[in-house]
């Protein structure tokens, strides 16, 4: 990964394309199930007519060989398998990846949690006030104001607008006060190893942490801590996309997201410009529904729609309402009855972060109550 300042690299940016999950969201934290945050989705279902090309997408990162997640396999071997495959692809020592796991402790309680039956989804009416309230915006545009310069230097660089970056840190970690108390390697080790259904996303994971400990050798992964899916810092990032899109945002020679400000808002900035954000596009629409409208749910997020057909089935924004080239359809059930809203390209950005879509309207709809308590 470059060492160069942030600012010089992100404006050399291309929008490529990671990752996101329609699942419910622990209304104490954003991102409990953070492993399915970068869980890539299936292709959209493409019904007749014109669609829009889909939004591109980084490669997906590798997951980890059978070899290592087979549970037919002992588990004894298949660490031996993981620190072979892990020392070969990404170029650490063996010896090292052993020492490290054998310091690591098998946490019942993660295992119990992830097992858990998923709640009920919440309706959007109840899921909007867990993070559209007064202490979260107030402590938005209390962080924004004590960050502004910073923030406002990231915006300028990367066309992410400052409060979507305070509103993902926001809904997150409340501000970053609330970031995890497992230890990664604990987590992922657990998860890796002893969690057969995802095992080939959070062995892979635990592979990342040590090609991650490669590249920033002051992270001492022993001592880290996060969620207990293993994600970390302000951001929430997983080992992979620390690694991957962690940006060194003032130039010191290191990318630190647990508390360096600098470093947490270049990053969280530079995931979106990665994902495909558009600098000035609009990201949702009220939109009204035609009477005589039948009910349409996409397969998922991708705002492959022309608004001319969205409009033949009957959906059209408000007047007033943003419009861009092509969008995606949500009905969510609001306080006063069905909510419709038109879904753009720089929403279907927000839900690579995560993929609930009451996740990604909740920081959108933060994010403007953040920035109307700012001011310009």
């Amino acid at each position: 990964m470059s060492r160069r300042p942030y600012f010089r690299l992100a404006a050399g940016l291309l929008p490529l394309a990671l990752v996101a999950c329609v699942t419910p969201v622990n209304p104490s934290a954003a991102q409990a199930d953070d492993y399915e945050a970068i869980t890539p989705l299936p292709e959209p279902e493409r019904p007749a007519g014109a669609l829009l090309p889909s939004v591109p997408q980084p490669e997906e990162r590798p997951s980890a060989p059978a070899s290592v997640t087979d549970p037919a396999i002992p588990r004894a071997q298949r660490v031996d398998n993981f620190v072979a495959w892990t020392a070969q692809t990404y170029g650490v020592d063996p010896a090292h990846i052993r020492r490290v796991l054998a310091q690591a402790t098998v946490q019942q309680p993660i295992l119990t949690a992830i097992s858990r039956p998923a709640e009920a989804v919440r309706p959007w009416r109840d899921y909007r006030p867990i993070f559209i309230n007064d202490a979260r915006i107030n402590g938005g545009v209390a962080f924004y104001r004590e960050n502004r310069a910073a923030l406002d230097r990231v915006a300028a660089g990367t066309g992410v607008p400052a409060e979507y970056i305070v509103a993902i840190i926001g809904v997150e970690t409340s501000y970053g006060r609330i970031t995890g108390n497992w230890k990664v390697i604990d987590a992922l080790v657990t998860l890796g190893f002893d969690y057969p259904p995802r095992a080939p996303f959070f062995a892979a994971e635990l592979a990342q942490l040590f090609a991650l400990e490669k590249a920033e050798p002051q992270l001492d992964i022993l001592q880290l801590k996060g969620s207990y899916a293993g994600a970390m810092g302000m951001g929430q990032f997983m080992p992979s996309s620390y690694r991957l899109w962690a940006q060194d945002g003032d130039g010191d020679g290191r990318r630190d997201l647990l508390t360096h400000k600098p470093d947490v808002f270049a990053s969280i900035a530079n995931y979106f410009v990665v994902h495909g954000w558009e600098r000035g596009g609009p990201v949702v629409a009220r939109a009204q529904r035609d009477p005589s409208a039948a009910d349409f749910k996409p397969e998922n997020w991708e705002p492959v729609y022309p608004l001319e057909d969205l409009a033949a089935r009957g959906y059209r924004p408000l007047p007033g309402e943003p419009v861009a080239e092509g969008a995606t359809l949500l009905s969510l059930d609001g306080d006063a009855g069905m909510e419709y809203w038109l879904a753009y390209r720089n929403f279907y950005v927000i839900t690579r972060y995560n993929r609930s879509p009451m996740y990604s309207l909740s920081v959108h709809q933060l994010a403007q109550a953040i920035r109307a308590g700012v001011g310009p």
